[in-house]
């Protein structure tokens, strides 16, 4: 006996359509009426399978949630045991041991549409662009990125925004291009850590930054302000773009840009990439960030060539302007690489010291045993104290900042077992290791950044102290130097002190955060001696009366030496340490074991609420 149910309405609304009549076959996905409610249709199925006994409605009737819309007769369910329908066989019989290829799907017109979209903005659909860049020995920005990012993890923010030009171009013109209105950006990962990063695209208007890439900008910074993600921008490009013509307002200088990247500073690592043509907003992206990385055919400036000649200070070519062998030894420029991929291989790699104080495991050193020989016994021998550094530091994890400026301090990135670090080092072979104005403001921000972001430090002391000189207090050597002291004062990073051999007046205490008690250790090499001034200078000081007494100049001479000598004896490691003025004399192979000590005992820093400092000094 057949049996019927009755199809009702799921609400209130209104029929605007019967999608069947008396007598029709039905199926459970079946539709059989569509009422509208609210404005949206909502599609009310057969739900059984059958045949159509009754039709209660039509179209414009006013339904109530439960009225009958229609009757349906369900079918009888096959008899159990019952014959196989002829044919063939089944589907799976069919198809057994048969690759048989399946056509792509249809895609509905609306999403089509947004697949066309987004694939004209790829580097795909645009191959004379890409041709153009490539033949210029460089990469595009979703190359970049693609090289930068773990392999599928990009998220792109904006890929569908066009520049602010409709007035004056097509639109159709401004998706070929314009897409993304030259600035592709998203977040990704980076070893498996999130990472926002922002690419300026050359190829689009000349990486100029429109109203729209701004707008962009501001939007990934608040993403990564919010989530604490560290970032890396690739900078190049011309500045901002005067062509726009959709964008209200008249100068842009409410743009909040430069405002929120500034904001990051001290919150999250941010690296800048410039690679070609880096001139005004563009590098004040690039400047404004915590380091700088830049290919050896770089241009940096404030101004393009545009603006230097509208301004009447002459015609220059893009070339002319902050070519990479000023903008590094100036200090702008913190590593130099020789293209895009190196940047981005040192981009990755400067990321990894600030995963976290967690030792990484696949660590290997140097024999330390090397270290007893790198000091020369002869205490006026100069000597290459990166290879200190080197030999101290995990095979393969320096990476040294700012190596072109201010050649009498060292500053590097490191790991010892796998743990980060940054080492600031005296250079005795520019100025003997004395700390000059640019050597100063060179520590200083470099232990800023570490602080800002929980990287323990170690000092390596040689240094006669600070220069002295009319010369070197032309350079307001009084305020750069008290920043080392400013500066110490205000850590709270583990650090500790080496002294590998001269440790001389406030040089030395600003080597060792103010005081030889102010770091969590303070050793000596045996090559190490200590003063409140150069051993010559004291003597000089302190016997010039004797040494004048001595009518003949040799004999004078050798007076002088016999006092250096017996300068030397008071004031050498072992001396100082027999008065506690360091905490020992070391075997410069056991130079490791006090560092991971200090390491391994920095209890982890607290959970961030916000910033540890303020910001980290650009200069």
């Amino acid at each position: 006996m057949a049996t019927t149910t009755q199809i009702a309405s799921p609400l209130v609304g209104t029929v605007v359509r019967v999608d069947c009549s008396v007598g029709a076959p039905v199926e459970p996905g079946t539709t059989v009426v569509v009422v509208e409610s609210m404005k949206m249709e909502h599609a009310v199925e057969a739900g059984v399978a059958g045949t159509v006994a009754e039709v209660r409605v039509a179209a414009g009737d006013a339904v109530q949630a439960g009225d009958v819309l229609v009757v349906v007769d369900v079918a009888e369910p096959a008899a159990a045991g019952g014959t196989a329908p002829t044919g063939g066989g089944s589907p799976a019989a069919e198809t057994a041991g048969t690759a048989t290829a399946q056509p792509e799907p249809q895609l509905r017109p609306d999403l089509a549409e947004v697949v066309a979209r987004h694939a004209a903005g790829l580097d795909a659909a645009r191959p004379e662009a890409v041709a153009r860049r490539h033949r210029r020995g460089m990469r595009t920005a979703r190359e970049n990125i693609a090289d930068l990012l773990d392999p599928g993890s990009f998220v792109e923010y904006g890929p569908l925004v066009i520049a602010a030009q409709r007035r004056r171009r097509p639109v159709e013109e401004l998706i070929a291009r314009t897409p993304a209105d030259g600035l592709v950006a998203g977040i990704g990962t980076v070893d498996g850590r999130p990472t926002a990063v922002l690419s300026y695209d050359y190829t689009v208007l000349a990486g100029t930054q429109g109203y729209q890439n701004h707008r962009k900008k501001d939007r990934l910074f608040d993403v990564i302000e919010r989530q604490r993600l560290p970032v890396v921008f690739f900078a190049e490009g011309g500045g901002g773009r005067p062509g726009d013509t959709d964008a209200p307002g008249v100068s842009g200088l409410d743009t909040v840009a430069f405002h929120l990247w500034g904001r990051l500073s001290g919150l999250v690592p941010r690296v800048g990439i410039a690679a070609g043509r880096c001139f005004a907003g563009n590098a004040a992206i690039l400047g404004s960030s915590d380091v700088v990385i830049a290919t050896r055919d770089a241009n940096i400036g404030m101004g393009g060539p545009a603006m230097i000649e509208g301004g009447g200070l002459g015609v220059y070519a893009p070339e002319d302007i902050g070519p990479i062998e000023v903008q590094s030894a100036n200090g702008v420029v913190d590593v130099v690489v020789e293209d895009e991929a190196e940047a981005v291989a040192v981009a990755r790699r400067y990321l990894s010291y600030f995963a976290g104080p967690e030792p990484q495991p696949g660590w290997s050193c140097a024999d330390q045993a090397v270290l007893r020989d790198l000091v020369p016994e002869d205490r006026r021998r100069a000597y290459d104290v990166r290879a200190v550094v080197e030999a101290l530091a995990d095979t393969g994890s320096v990476l040294e900042l700012r190596a072109g400026f201010a050649p009498g301090m060292v500053t590097a990135l490191a790991k010892v077992e796998g743990r980060p670090i940054g080492i600031v080092a005296n250079n005795p072979a520019h100025l003997a290791g004395a700390i000059d104005a640019d050597a100063a403001d060179k520590a200083a921000r470099f232990m800023q950044l570490c602080d800002a972001f929980d990287v323990p430090l170690l000092f390596l002391c040689d240094t006669p102290g600070i220069m002295v000189g009319p010369e070197a207090e032309e350079a307001a050597l009084v305020r750069h130097a008290c920043r080392l002291f400013v500066t110490g004062a205000s850590l709270t990073v583990p650090y500790g002190t080496i002294v590998l051999r001269k440790g001389y007046g406030l040089g030395a205490q600003a080597m060792a955060g103010g005081s030889f008690k102010a770091p969590l250790f303070c050793v000596a090499w045996p090559t190490g001696e200590v003063g409140g001034m150069g051993l010559e200078g004291a003597v000089r000081l302190g016997y010039r009366r004797e040494l004048e007494a001595v009518e003949d100049p040799e004999e004078r001479e050798r007076t002088f030496q016999r006092m250096v000598e017996a300068a030397y004896e008071h004031g050498k490691a072992l001396s100082a340490a027999s008065h506690f003025e360091v905490d020992d004399v070391i075997d410069p192979a056991d130079s490791r074991r006090w560092i991971t000590a200090m390491l391994a005992a920095a209890p982890p820093p607290p959970p961030r609420t916000g910033k540890k400092r303020p910001l980290v000094d650009t200069w």
